[in-house]
């Protein structure tokens, strides 16, 4: 039996009774608040709901019972930091990650066909292989920072603010802040010092943080998000800062990812980071999908989902095949949920394998939570070709600049990103030497 549309009841509730006041019904008010304790209740009833005792065992928020659950793997890459290898591996996963992202900020979660009629009104692509040159309401404001025309090509002055860069940095604070071993508590506190807004899970997560709930436990009170997308676009700095090292990229997004997230939300955070990671160290994006598989529970369903992802990518040839897939296989997912998303990212970088272009526009073409798709999928590429496999018209408008929205910065310079993530490179690679 379908579940009942609850959104679609809402609303006619609310419709209804705003009729019944224009027609001067008594008793409007009544039926709201007996409907506002019904639900109230029943909400009670649902997280008193027992989950599934053998999932839960199959799939633990335990860094080290996660551990024990996972395949067979490489563990590590490289023994040694390959500096001259790395720093160019470096500026191709952070420039590629920022073109996917602000090419797809300006559509995020747009249905295909409002995608595709964007381009034919402007004379573009589609899929698309260079920027927007125009978009709906260009003088609103993401972030609160910043102009939407700030995404376009012409009018772009650095890589426009999004939150899923504004991880990459934060991640990047939080280590040279506490160290590559920094704790959850730590990252709490840096996301108090820096984060002035949040969404979905992170925003639970931050309000949890300033009530004084422990680090440990804001990822768990009061959030139904904890297995949205959240944390796995906050994966690529632990894989920046741990290259050719997949287990510790996934250890420290565990760090990172349990202050918001549990069960598959973390999952997604250590996958996409040992994906990344291994990405530095192969010739084949899709070997690096591979091998972040490792650092997962076999049995999760995030597991169980890229498996499939990867079983099906030589039937997925379009943007049209993934989307129609990931919508039969997850009929009522949100648009930023962790499952259908990773099969699009991975997908994406399927079909455009070492194009940086095609990965970038398929993915963004495919919609739901597409500019943080289409960044994860830029990093990974990017990590495989490096700088000279980013066409400089992704590039060029970036003009060395980062913009932020965080409390203590609001500028920061490419190639100052690129040698700070080096540095904690160097310090990552360095832990294990007496």
């Amino acid at each position: 039996m379908p579940a009942p549309n609850l959104r679609k009841l809402s609303d006619e509730l609310g419709l209804y009774a705003q009729l019944k006041r224009e027609y001067g019904a008594s008793g409007v008010e009544g039926v709201l608040r007996d409907t506002a304790r019904a639900m109230k209740r029943d909400l009670r009833r649902l997280r008193a709901l027992r989950a599934d005792p053998r999932r839960a065992r199959a799939e633990p928020n335990d860094l080290a019972a996660i551990r024990t659950l996972r395949p067979a793997g490489p563990r590590r890459l490289w023994a040694r930091l390959d500096r001259e290898r790395y720093l160019d591996r470096l500026e191709g996963a952070f420039l590629a990650r920022c073109a996917g992202c602000t090419l797809g900020a300006p559509v995020e979660a747009w249905p295909i066909e409002k995608m595709a009629n964007l381009a034919r009104e402007t004379g573009g692509d589609f899929p698309p292989t260079d920027y927007w040159t125009r978009v709906p309401e260009p003088y609103a404001l993401r972030y609160k920072v910043g102009l939407r025309e700030g995404y376009t090509r012409g009018r772009m002055k650095g890589v426009p603010v999004d939150d899923d860069i504004v991880y990459t940095l934060l991640g990047l604070l939080v280590a040279e802040e506490y160290g590559p071993r920094f704790t959850v508590a730590q990252n709490g506190r840096a996301w108090l010092k820096h984060l002035p807004l949040a969404c979905t899970a992170e925003h639970v997560a931050l309000e949890n943080l300033k009530r004084g709930v422990p680090a440990l436990r804001a990822g768990e009170k009061d959030n139904p998000y904890c297995e949205w997308i959240g944390a796995d676009i906050r994966s690529d700095p632990w894989g920046y800062m741990a290259p050719g090292w997949p287990e510790f990229a996934a250890d420290m997004a565990w760090r990172d990812a349990f202050l918001s997230h549990r069960r598959n939300g973390l999952y997604g955070a250590l996958y996409f980071s040992a994906a990344i990671a291994a990405a530095f160290a192969v010739e084949d994006p899709l070997d690096a999908l591979r091998i972040g598989l490792t650092e997962i529970p076999r049995n999760s369903a995030l597991s169980k989902t890229v498996r499939w992802a990867l079983r099906m990518a030589p039937d997925i040839r379009d943007y049209k095949a993934a989307r129609a897939a990931v919508d039969e296989r997850f009929k009522g997912y949100s648009v930023a949920h962790t499952l259908n998303n990773a099969c699009l990212t991975i997908w994406g970088v399927a079909i455009g394998g070492r194009d940086v272009t095609r990965v970038i526009g398929e993915t963004v073409a495919m919609g739901l939570d597409n500019d943080c798709t289409a960044a994860t999928a830029g990093s990974i590429v990017g990590a495989v070709v490096g700088r000279r496999g980013v066409p400089a018209h992704w590039t060029r408008p970036f003009r060395n600049t980062v913009h932020a929205y965080f409390k203590t910065h609001k500028r920061f310079r490419i190639n100052d990103v690129l040698r700070r993530f080096a540095r904690q490179a160097e310090r990552v690679h360095d832990l294990d030497r007496p």
